[in-house]
């Protein structure tokens, strides 16, 4: 089977389940199960089923395949000392020996990093354990489209000839499966449901930004129209009633001139009020952001990634790779009679020992393991082969040392004899011989064993002295077991010389592997990077929780989880493995319950021995929770292929740039570039920053829009003409608009966003200190340009420009009036850069050059407007000294700004805050409609390829009746097919279903009962559904039924549908 391309595979299943079972003697059902296993538990079934994987390799007619990237899921059959690499599936950073007897189960996607062996390929494709991961992810989205496609061609010819079917590729038979009738009842709600289904989810910020630019623009009409309609009758009672003109013809021209003057005025306030700068703003923003972000090592693949992440609650991380730098290190040693808690320095080790370290370390480990220079810049050295090894050669590299010339000195087939490692000896040793013809033996492994059979051990001057047994416990006592304690795998490193003549007898192992002289004991560990520490402090400080979710064992993990910080020592948090976690979350039928789920995360710190199921679990969990009053926020890390489906659940998925499989990339939001955890921190900082950018515009914007509105409207009220004409307006307009979302969106962020907790879902986007901050600055500014207005020509001792003709002149005082209003614009900019109350507003403002260019640049184009603007803009050149003056109330608003800030906003009960989601709101239109289906972006690429269908339902629909016919004709004298549930939720295809032989447990997401109809009289009850499922580990069958290819769906009957696992 090894040899088999997928197509073959395919059809091959396609035949009747008889047939099938007759030529394989197993179904793809029982491999998949059997795959899902490990260990012993993957023996026994073996041994129990198929007696032996020789008695599996006669079910199946097998050809080996060996290599280094294993392509497909197996069993291995045979083979020596076969150790596999299987980090990027699993999580687990050792090496996993495989054999016969102990661990057989060899799965795609894992590196052979050491030893041959032939395997018996049990799954290729999307039926391999990295394949089903893919599936989760709908990775094939493109794919399926094409073949959709393809389904169509062949949909035609479908209703001349059925038989074809029967001949048709496998995978194209699948396409076809929503044609059959099961599917007939629901063809009209999914036709509904079409139209919800690609609808693009809101981001929060949006959604809150949109709801309020509808409630000013709603505002902006209202006044713009009362605006209108009062210059119209005001002119018209007047003119008419008051003044007792006749409407003549000859004046019709000037009277038309006036209406259209008083419609431009509404228009302009319209304009004005209408926040078309809101959406511009957010753009700029993230676009913003997201360039940045590059910068500090954040890829952002999702725009809207960027805001959520301000808005995150939860963060849960993998360990290997993230948290650690995933490549074992020395991080401890005892040299010497000196245990030193870092790497020594290399001039305190006596040179006659550093020379046997260098030659034990260089000589006794697999040449193929060596140390590589990054493959990137910036990147950690590569490692190749056994990680503990390269670990040692690392130690070797750190003392300054180097054990390529000792290797080139006596290359591998000068060494004299090899006691490889396995797990009896625990040890590997290396016979050399020297120059003068005696031999000498370099031995090391684990230090209990090794140190049992030492008897010297090396001192602070690199001569030997004896080592008795009391000495050895007190070195366990004081040295091994802090260690241990540290989390760290000890090893010992020691020799032996033994004489020329007589030769000893190499096959007495324990007389030669006796008598050592130790010559130092390391620790060892996959270690902490030295950032996180301090990242996952700030993001604790910021409200963030930090969880680890680990494939490592439990010991290492909480080892780990205390050196970040994610535990502390006297806190009430708990520590979990995969089994217990699922254990205390599944009910008495196994299905997973919110309710207990519930219970465990607020508490749950470290996952351990986790599959990648447990980890979709937990977050699916945390983010449907409503134990708490806001929504959580879930960020998942992760960088190997079990981490995907995780990544996609999480409302951000952070992917390892560097050390990151494919998998991982394609389903994160944003790539970390340098697989650094503190670039997390960066992107929580930028993702707050854009909230606040946001915000600061929105504050900057609504005073003017306030202002401006009620001058133009009262000033057309009582003197008949707006004091800020159309053409001013419009200018106002663009600086408060683009100018300053561009100058306030572009704000850099700063430490203290760290400082607060995250928003929250239900936070108004205007807080009661904005609306304090608005409201007092459009009071300043109201008063002063009504002053300016009403008694400013006396002020100023010149013409009023009150109650001007038609087609005057501009008048200096409106000038001035326009003037003022720029000048208070501008200097309330600078006011709006904080938003939380804060006394400096100029605090970092040249950090944001963008900022100072555009308030300089407006204040010229000011000038240039007042001065040289003349009729097009309505202004008059001012004097000096009025200009001055214009400056000076401008100056007035920072001043009118700190007296803002010394009233309490407690006291202000009255301010109401605005632009806030209500639950209801927040609830997608998707969901409400669809009772409990959830669509999250996950699902929402798994049905692109569904759209296809829609498109054709009116050809469906007829084939869907020929399909009827042609299976109730099949049905006469067989058993009904039993009742199933569909799981619409999981799988892009309604024809992946689970069979109701197993108990009900839903896969990855909540899922509604829907039974074919026509069925449902012969059908059991199924057992109840569970609302917040979850993936689970085992014992899941899918099938698919192909009823197309005259194929009956009834498990008992002999034409069985054919199985296959997504």
């Amino acid at each position: 089977m090894g040899d088999m391309t997928n197509s073959d595979f395919y059809s091959k299943n396609q035949r009747n389940e008889a047939n099938h079972a007759g030529e394989f003697g197993c179904t793809l059902q029982e491999l998949r199960s059997l795959m899902e296993l490990r260990g012993t538990e993957a023996v026994v079934k073996i041994k129990e089923t198929y007696g032996e994987t020789e008695g599996l390799c006669r079910h199946l007619k097998t050809s080996p395949t060996e290599g280094d990237l294993l392509p497909a899921d197996g069993i291995f059959i045979q083979g020596n000392d076969l150790k596999i690499d299987e980090s990027s599936l699993t999580g687990e950073s050792d090496q996993v020996r495989k054999s016969v007897d102990k661990d057989p189960m060899l799965l795609s996607g894992t590196h052979v990093m050491e030893g041959s062996g032939r395997m018996l390929v049990t799954a290729v494709g999307v039926n391999s354990q990295t394949g089903i991961i893919f599936t989760l992810l709908g990775a094939g989205g493109e794919e399926e489209e094409k073949k959709d496609k393809k389904g169509k061609m062949q949909d035609g010819n479908m209703e001349n000839n059925q038989n074809k079917a029967k001949q048709q590729d496998g995978a194209a038979a699948m396409e076809m499966q929503p044609l059959k009738s099961a599917e007939g009842g629901e063809g009209d709600d999914k036709d509904k449901k079409k139209s919800n289904m690609h609808k693009k989810e809101k981001s929060v910020l949006q959604g809150k930004l949109t709801k309020l630019a509808v409630q000013i623009g709603k505002a902006g009409l209202v006044m713009s129209a009362i605006t209108v309609i009062i210059l119209v009758l005001y002119f018209a009672i007047d003119t008419f009633v008051v003044n007792k003109k006749q409407w003549l013809p000859e004046c019709t021209p000037v009277y038309v001139q006036y209406f259209v003057k008083f419609f431009i005025i509404g228009v302009t306030v319209l304009v004005v009020a209408v926040p078309e700068g809101l959406p511009l703003a957010v753009t700029i923003s993230l676009a913003y952001s997201v360039k940045k972000m590059m910068r500090d090592n954040n890829l952002v693949r999702h725009l809207d990634a960027c805001e959520t992440m301000g808005n995150a609650t939860a963060i849960c991380s993998d360990k290997t790779g993230t948290l650690t730098t995933n490549r074992m290190t020395v991080v401890q040693a005892y040299v010497g009679d000196v245990h030193y808690k870092e790497i020594p320095d290399p001039d305190s080790i006596p040179a006659k020992t550093m020379e046997l370290l260098v030659n034990a370390i260089a000589i006794n480990s697999a040449y193929t393991t060596k140390i590589l220079p990054p493959e990137k810049e910036g990147g950690l050295p590569r490692q190749v082969g056994n990680k503990t090894e390269c670990g040692l050669l690392g130690f070797v590299l750190d003392l300054k040392q180097d054990y390529e010339p000792v290797r080139s000195l006596i290359p591998e087939e000068k060494l004299y004899k090899v006691y490889t490692f396995n797990s009896v000896r625990k040890s590997m040793s290396t016979v050399i011989k020297m120059p003068d013809g005696s031999f000498r033996m370099y031995s090391k492994g684990a230090s209990e064993i090794v140190l049992k059979k030492c008897s010297r051990i090396l001192n602070a001057a690199g001569e030997p002295r004896i080592f008795r047994p009391r000495d050895r416990d007190e070195m366990v006592k004081k040295v091994i077991e802090p260690m241990a304690c540290d989390g760290l795998r000890t090893i010992c490193v020691a020799f032996r010389d033994f004489p020329s003549s007589p030769e000893p007898d190499w096959d007495n192992e324990n007389d030669i592997l006796s008598d050592l002289t130790c010559i130092c004991v390391v620790g060892i560990e996959d270690p902490v990077r030295p950032e996180v520490p301090e990242a996952i402090r700030k993001c604790q400080r910021a409200g963030i929780t930090v969880r680890m979710v680990t494939g490592d064992n439990i010991n290492t993990a909480r080892a780990i989880a205390i050196k970040c910080g994610i535990i502390h020592p006297g806190e009430d948090f708990l520590c979990l493995e995969g089994k217990e976690f699922n254990r205390r979350i599944r009910n008495e039928k196994g299905e997973i319950e919110q309710e207990r789920i519930d219970k465990i995360w607020p508490k749950l710190r470290v996952l351990a021995r986790s599959s990648p199921t447990d980890k979709h679990t937990l977050v699916k969990g945390i983010i449907d929770s409503t134990q708490v009053e806001q929504r959580q926020v879930v960020a998942v890390t992760g960088d190997g292929t079990n981490d995907g489906p995780a990544l996609k659940k999480a409302d951000v998925g952070f992917a390892m740039g560097i050390a990151g499989t494919d998998v991982a990339k394609e389903a994160s939001d944003i790539i970390l570039t340098d697989d650094n955890f503190s670039s997390i921190v960066k992107a929580v900082m930028w993702g707050r920053n854009v909230y606040d950018s946001i915000s600061k515009f929105l504050q900057f914007q609504l005073t003017v829009n306030i202002v401006a509105v009620i001058v133009a409207f009262t000033g057309a009220c009582i003197t008949q003409d707006s004091p800020l004409k159309a053409v001013q307006m419009l200018w106002v307009n663009l600086i408060m608009d683009t100018f300053a979302s561009l100058a306030l969106a572009t704000e850099p962020p700063t430490e203290a966003l760290l400082l607060r907790k995250p928003y929250g879902r239900n936070k108004p986007l205007i807080s009661r200190t904005m609306m304090k901050n608005i409201l007092g600055h459009a009071v300043y500014q109201l008063t002063l340009i009504f002053t300016l207005l009403f008694v400013g020509e006396k002020m100023f001792k010149i013409d009023s420009g009150r109650n001007a003709p038609l087609h005057s002149p501009p008048s200096e005082h409106y000038t001035i009036i326009f003037n003022t209003f720029v000048m208070m614009q501008l200097f309330n900019e600078i006011n709006a850069r904080k938003i939380h109350g804060e006394r400096n507003v100029f605090d970092g403002i040249f950090r944001n050059p963008i900022f100072c260019t555009i308030v300089l640049g407006t204040f010229a184009i000011q000038i240039v407007i007042v001065q040289f603007g003349g009729k097009p803009f309505s202004c008059s050149p001012l004097q000096l000294d009025q200009w001055m003056w214009c400056v000076f109330i401008g100056l007035g608003e920072l001043v009118w700004g700190q007296v803002i800030a010394t009233i309490p906003t407690s006291r202000l009960k009255f301010l109401k805050e605005a632009g806030r989601l209500t639950e209801k709101e927040e609830v997608p239109e998707e969901e409400l409609n669809e009772d409990v289906e959830e669509i999250d972006h996950a699902e929402r690429e798994l049905r692109r390829g569904q759209i296809l269908w829609f498109r054709g339902l009116n050809r469906i629909q007829t084939q869907i009746r020929v399909v009827k016919a042609f299976r109730s004709s099949l049905y006469e004298g067989l058993e009904k097919p039993e009742s199933r549930t569909s799981i619409h939720n999981f799988m892009t295809h309604p024809e992946f279903r689970i069979e109701d032989s197993q108990p009900h447990i839903p896969l990855i997401d909540d899922t509604d009962l829907e039974e074919d109809p026509a069925l449902k009289k012969n059908s059991s009850p199924p057992s109840s559904l569970n609302k917040n499922n979850s993936a689970i580990d085992s014992g899941i069958n899918l099938t698919t039924d192909t009823s197309k290819s005259a194929t009956s769906s009834s498990p008992g009957s002999p034409i069985h549908s054919l199985e296959t696992s997504l």
